[in-house]
Formats: C-alpha cells, sequence, structure tokens
C-alpha cells in the first residue's frame, strides 16, 4: 500500500474515531461534471493532432520540411504547459466555467490562424493560441476545478478526466484523415474549430457551476512535513530529479505519438492505416492507464514510473527494428500500454514523497518540464528526420534519454528502499 494510500485510510479512521461523521460533498452532480469535463477535454485535445495526422501534406504546402508542423505541434504542448500557471490562478479568480470557455474560443480562433499563411501562422495558431491561452484554460484549471467536487473517490475522477488525451487520440485521427484527404488541412482545421467553439462554449457555461465547499475528511494531518529532508536529500534536489526524469521520458513519448502516420506512410503503409494505428496506440493508451491506477496503489508512484519506463523503452527499441504493419500495430499498442503509466505516477510519488500543502506548487513545476519534454521530442524528431531522410536515428535518440530516465528513477527507488529500511 502506498504511503498516500495509508494516509488517507488513517486520516479517515481519524475521523471516524472523532464521532463526527464527515458529509461529502460527492453527489450525482459531482459525476455529471466529471463526464462533461472529460468530454470537454476529449474534444479540445483533439486540435493539436490534426497537424499530426496531415504532417505530410501540411510540410508539403509549406515547404517540405516536416519539423515545421511537428514543431507546432510541440509549441502547443509547451503552451499548454506554461499557460496553466497564469491561467490556473485567473480559474480561481474568476472561476473555471470562464476559463474554459476562453480556452475553447482561443482554441478554434488559433485552428483558424493556423490556415491563414506561412510557418509563423501555424505556429502563432497553436503555440499562443491552442497552446498558451487555449488549452491552457482548459487542462489545468479543470484538473482543481474537478477535484473540489470529491472527497471520497477524488483520484478516480481525476484519473477519469486525465483520459480525455487518450480518448481524443482514438476518436479523431481517423475522421481526421479522412477530412484531410476529402477537404484538405485547411478546411479541416476550420470546420474543427467550429464543432469546438459549438459544443465546449455553451456545454461548458451550462454544466460547469461553481464547485461545493469541500470539508476536509478529517482534522489529523498526515504524510511528509515541510523541510525535512525527502530520501535522504534535499527536497528541492529530489523535485529538480523527479522533473529531469520526467523531461527524459516524455522526449521519447512524444516521438511516435507526433510522428507514427509520416513513419507509416515512409514505410509504404496507406495514411488511413496509419491513423488507425495511432488510434491504437492512444486507446492502449487509455485502457491501460486504469491497470497502471491500480499498480500504483499497491507497490507506490516511484516504482509504478520505473515499471511503466521500462515498458516504453521496450517499445522505443522496438519501433527501430520493427517495419510490417502488422508488427507496428503490436509495437503501438505496447507503446500505449507502457507510456500510459508514467504523468499519473510521477504525480502520485511527488504527493508520495512531499507535503500535501506544497503539491499546488511542486505538481504544476514537473508539469512545466514534463510538458516541454512532449514539446521538444515532437519536434526534435521532425528535425532529425529533415536532416536525414528517415526516423531511426530519431527514435534512436528517444530511446537513449529514455534509458538516462532509467537511470535517475532508478536511483531515486534505490534511494526510497534504502529510506524505508530505516525506518523499520
Amino acid at each position: 500500500m502506498s504511503l498516500a494510500a495509508s494516509g488517507r485510510d488513517a486520516e479517515i479512521a481519524a475521523s471516524a474515531g472523532s464521532g463526527a461523521r464527515p458529509q461529502s460533498v460527492e453527489s450525482r452532480a459531482s459525476w455529471i461534471v466529471a463526464a462533461t469535463v472529460l468530454g470537454i477535454m476529449s474534444l479540445s485535445f483533439g486540435a493539436p493532432l490534426i497537424a499530426v495526422v496531415g504532417l505530410q501534406p501540411i510540410a508539403g504546402a509549406l515547404g517540405g520540411e516536416r519539423s515545421v508542423p511537428a514543431l507546432a505541434y510541440s509549441l502547443a504542448w509547451l503552451g499548454t504547459a506554461l499557460g496553466g500557471f497564469v491561467m490556473g490562478r485567473v480559474a480561481d479568480r474568476i472561476g473555471a466555467r470562464w476559463t474554459v470557455m476562453f480556452g475553447a474560443s482561443m482554441i478554434g480562433a488559433g485552428l483558424v490562424v493556423s490556415t491563414l499563411g506561412g510557418a509563423f501562422a501555424l505556429y502563432l495558431g497553436h503555440g499562443l493560441l491552442i497552446g498558451l491561452i487555449g488549452n491552457a484554460g482548459i487542462n489545468a484549471p479543470l484538473y482543481v476545478y474537478v477535484s473540489r467536487w470529491f472527497d471520497r473517490r477524488r483520484g478516480t475522477a481525476l484519473a477519469l478526466i486525465s483520459s480525455g488525451q487518450y480518448i481524443a487520440g482514438m476518436l479523431w485521427p481517423a475522421i481526421f484523415e479522412r477530412g484531410i484527404a476529402e477537404l484538405g488541412w485547411r478546411q479541416t482545421m476550420v470546420l474543427f474549430a467550429l464543432l469546438e467553439v459549438a459544443v465546449a462554449v455553451p456545454v461548458a457555461g451550462l454544466v460547469l457551476r461553481a464547485p461545493p465547499d469541500t470539508t476536509p475528511l478529517g482534522a489529523v494531518a498526515h504524510g511528509p512535513s515541510a523541510g525535512k529532508p525527502v530520501l535522504g536529500l534535499n527536497a528541492n534536489l529530489v523535485l529538480a530529479l523527479l522533473s529531469a526524469a520526467g523531461f527524459l521520458c516524455c522526449v521519447p513519448m512524444a516521438m511516435p505519438q507526433g510522428h507514427l502516420v509520416a513513419f507509416c506512410g515512409d514505410l509504404g503503409i496507406a495514411p488511413v492505416r496509419g491513423a488507425l494505428m495511432l488510434s491504437l496506440l492512444l486507446g492502449c493508451a487509455f485502457v491501460s492507464r486504469q491497470v497502471w491506477g491500480l499498480i500504483s496503489d499497491r507497490i507506490g508512484g516511484l516504482r509504478t514510473v520505473l515499471a511503466a519506463s521500462a515498458c516504453q523503452a521496450a517499445a522505443m527499441a522496438a519501433f527501430l527494428v520493427t517495419q510490417d504493419e502488422v508488427g507496428l500495430f503490436v509495437v503501438s499498442a505496447g507503446f500505449g500500454f507502457g507510456f500510459s503509466g508514467l504523468i499519473p505516477a510521477y504525480v502520485l510519488a511527488i504527493r508520495d514523497l512531499f507535503p500535501a500543502a506544497e503539491a499546488g506548487t511542486r505538481i504544476p513545476a514537473f508539469f512545466v518540464f514534463s510538458g516541454s519534454g512532449m514539446a521538444a521530442g515532437g519536434w526534435l524528431a521532425g528535425a532529425i528526420y529533415d536532416r536525414v531522410g528517415f526516423y531511426a536515428p530519431a527514435f534512436a535518440v528517444g530511446l537513449a534519454l529514455n534509458l538516462l530516465n532509467l537511470v535517475l528513477v532508478g536511483f531515486l527507488v534505490a534511494r526510497q528502499r534504502r529510506h524505508r529500511l530505516r525506518m523499520l
């Protein structure tokens, strides 16, 4: 059982022992809110995927370099990570409903701007509008917002909404592939912009009302103490190591996700099959995320990161040696299984290792590095491809960074094991 889980159990027991049975804030409305948020995220995270599915035709229309649409996709990720700091604070002041409505409108505007000219318009639309003030106004604020609707099954609810990206990956690539083939990538972006604004804005306005006042389940605080060493090391050093590990694992994580359709095209596999492969990859990620959640409850966040990162590294190695279509479907499914466990396990590790009061600063700080890794990975694969003309060197670089991640996380897992032995 993880430290976080035992802390929650002790907290509930303390509350029960005090004779005061706390009233839960959870209700049917809580799950309606969570389902609505899942739908909004599933729609909004579809916007950057048009650049993934349409990487080849977009590159052809803008000079032939695949690093251009790859960088646009990366900037959308980076903007989402960086903008979450500011948009989260704005949501605390004016409410998540308004940041979500604004963010959805900016995603629509970003898609339209991306079609207006050359590479600069694509970068501006994706980096600033879709990322920095678009999905940033949706992603981080909604995590905080949903957490306020739950006190007993908060982890389950957050795991549910965190799967919005995967549902987007399952649902939209095949649709985008048909739209691009029939209408072109510009028209596909404009139509999706209209859908985003027509659905997400009114739904957010109607459903995302103010959350109930959340009363803690117990009065006794549990978990690590502020100002104390973590695993026998300086607390900020441990966070720095976790953040560096997150960056290193997210660079390879982004490579197949951002370039799988184009990679298949280079091997003579039809774009519709490549899009289906991407959907399978993200679909497996959606299902296996729930499995990794059960694993992390048993072995803790850090060891789950180590196990999931090892699975991702094995899949990256398999991408280097697999060329046939059937084999790539299998490898894609395996890659989806591996990477899906990483980010929730990092968050769990941070909650286990640091005081709960510090989660609001340490978790967003980690997300800046993990989001930067996703951004760097998507761009780096395109840049290496433009220099050498094939993807094997890019995937090899991703594998090397993944192995370095295993070294860092392995070091922390060893420190954690020694620390627990000393506590016995």
